[in-house]
């Protein structure tokens, strides 16, 4: 059995408001960083997996994520796969 390591990206999609983006922007700018002009946060997911295959993988890791780890209304995700 091989052991795989997944990242998993989650952010908001594009149409969906960020308020703890623009208060984060804001407090950047009143840091003294100027120039930002977007700032969108998201959440990064470490998952280590043991499975007979890659496919398998895919498979529980898109169960994980359409069912716990993102609420697909307002989230889109992504994800890269290693095999370790």
């Amino acid at each position: 059995m091989d052991q795989f390591s997944v990242k998993v990206f989650i952010r908001l999609r594009p149409s969906v408001l960020d308020p703890a983006g623009e208060a984060t922007k804001s407090a950047s700018n009143k840091l003294g960083v100027e120039g930002i002009k977007s700032l969108r946060i998201g959440k990064m997911i470490e998952v280590k997996i043991e499975s007979e295959t890659e496919k398998d993988v895919r498979e529980k890791i898109d169960l994980l994520c359409d069912r716990l780890f993102a609420n697909t209304v307002i989230e889109d995700y992504e994800y890269s796969i290693e095999t370790i």
